[in-house]
Parts: C-alpha cells; structure tokens; sequence
C-alpha cells in the first residue's frame, strides 16, 4: 500500500473527455476526491468547449486558464467498433489529439499530464498464460498493417505523455471497460439477440469496473509517480464470451449466439479482441498508486451495478 502522500493537495484539473463514459465517472471521483474540475470537450455540458483535433480551437479555448493537471480521458468512439476502420478517429485522436492537448497543457502551466492508455498496447493475440507487466514491451510492431495502425497510435500517446519536456507523464494502461454507463449499451443488442459471440476456448482478458478506473485515475493524481505507466485491470480475467455470459445472467437478458471465431472476421477488429488472450500484473499499480480494484470480477462488479440501477 503507497504512503507516500506528498503529492495528494487538492488540484486545478483540466479533465478533456469530461462528458464521455469514463469522463463522467472521472469528473464525479475527482470532485469527491477534492480537486476541482473543468471540463474540456465538444459538447455543450463541458466547461470548455473544444475539438483537441483542432488545434488552434483548442488554444484559444484554453487560453488565459491555468491548471496544474491535465487529464487526457478523449474518445473518439461512440459505440464499440467492430471493423478496423472504426478505429482510425480513435488513432487520429491518440496522435494528433494527444499532440494538440499536450500543447494546451503547457500553455495552461500544467505540470502533470496523465493520460488513458490501455492493454492492447502490449499487442493483439495469444499473450499465454504469463501476466503482463509494465516492464514488457509496449507498442510491439503490428502483425497487420491494420493492427500496426492501432499499435503505433498507442505508441505515439504514451511516447507524448512521457517525453514531453516540462510535463510529469503519466499513463492508465486500463482493461476493457464495464459498469454504469457502458455496460448498458449491451442491452438492446441482447435482447434483440444482435450480439454474437464465440467461444473463449480458455482465451481471457483484462476488465476493469468504471468506477474502478476512475479510482485509479485520482490515485494517479495524487500519487503516480512521473514517467511511469501503471496496468488498471480487476483481478479475474475473463473471454468475452463469459463477460457478455455475465451480463446476459445478471439483468435477467437473452443468452447471446454462439457462433465459431472465423464468422467474426467480416468484423475485423472485434475478430482481434476476441482472438487475444491477455492477463496483465496490477501489482505496480496496487503498491505505487495504494489502488486496489473494489470489483475484483467482472460478477462482482454487475451485481453491485444491477443493485444500484434497481
């Protein structure tokens, strides 16, 4: 467990994707936590209404404000993507994006930059039975041009967040996301039975709970040390096939389709995540950050999101 608490004063944040699924629970965990939070996004809940893919929009959006802290929680997706092209507003935002609100926050005067990464950065595919930790390779080549194109984008995010002079980078390198705000987006497609899925076939990957994450992201805040990534992922990894099982048993839903891996392929990028098997180590996170996931699994997590929700 961190003690270390030198660095946990309440901060002037910064927050771009504040209207977002994650950013909403990063926008509630920051403010309970203390610090106060503006805004940054497209939308007209944001405090500061700006597109980080426009530069100069940008800049003057910002301009005249000072903060201490930039969090980068953008998103360029506004439902899962299944072929790989849904992919490349994602990446654009990852580089151009990232670029853009890294500049901001050195205009703002922020020292600490944190931005959200994720466990596909350590490469689609059969990762075994060995828990990836921070100290394994990040952001290995492609073994598609397509996959090469989500790669390097994940490459050049956390290569912004941490090698920009002035700016304490930190990176989230977060599981698959679920809970309150996501999870929901599930239902109509299960009901309609429009959501198939293929066995696991012992293939698993990381989860972590909304709320969860956003923990971690205040944890990061105060205590993440600069320079540094940390995995974020709860403690049972899980198929997609099992996580959907989940969620199908718990909010009384229609079990999804059983259909073989290959007839995913017209779904080019939902066929990838689904072919990967990917368990991460947390242990950096739980003894740097002193976070520990309140959801241990993804069952855990659904029941206490089916309590609320009722």
């Amino acid at each position: 467990m961190a003690t270390n608490d030198t660095n946990h004063q309440h901060r002037s944040i910064l927050l771009a994707g504040a209207t977002g699924v994650l950013g909403r629970h990063l926008a509630r965990a920051l403010t309970e936590a203390g610090h106060k939070v503006t805004g940054l996004g497209r939308g007209p809940a944001a405090g500061l209404r700006a597109d980080l893919m426009d530069r100069d929009g940008l800049l003057r959006a910002v301009d005249g404000h000072r903060f201490d802290t930039v969090i980068h929680a953008a998103t360029a997706l506004r439902k899962a993507p299944m072929r790989h092209r849904g992919m490349h507003a994602t990446n654009a935002l990852r580089t151009e994006g990232t670029a853009h609100l890294v500049e901001a926050a050195q205009t703002v005067g922020a020292r600490r930059f944190i931005t959200e990464s994720m466990v596909f950065g350590y490469g689609y595919g059969d990762h075994g039975d060995h828990p990836v930790t921070e100290d394994d390779p990040f952001g290995p080549h492609g073994t598609s041009p397509e996959l090469e194109g989500h790669l390097a984008a994940m490459r050049t995010k956390e290569h912004l967040t941490f090698e920009t002079p002035g700016l304490e980078g930190i990176a989230l390198r977060f599981g698959l996301f679920y809970g309150p705000g996501g999870t929901d987006a599930l239902f109509p497609l299960l009901r309609k039975r429009q959501l198939p899925v293929p066995d696991d076939r012992g293939r698993v990957l990381p989860w972590v709970e909304l709320t969860d994450a956003a923990r971690a992201v205040v944890a990061a805040v105060e205590r993440g040390r600069p320079g540094q990534a940390y995995n974020v992922a709860d403690r049972t990894p899980l198929g997609f096939r099992a996580h959907v099982l989940c969620v199908a048993e718990q909010f009384g839903l229609p079990k999804p389709m059983t259909v073989p891996l290959w007839l995913m392929k017209p779904a080019s990028y939902a066929h990838a995540v689904m072919s990967t098997t990917l368990r991460v180590s947390t242990a950096k996170a739980e003894r740097e950050l002193g976070w520990t996931p309140a959801y241990p699994s993804t069952r855990v997590g659904l029941a206490a999101m089916n309590v609320t929700a009722g």
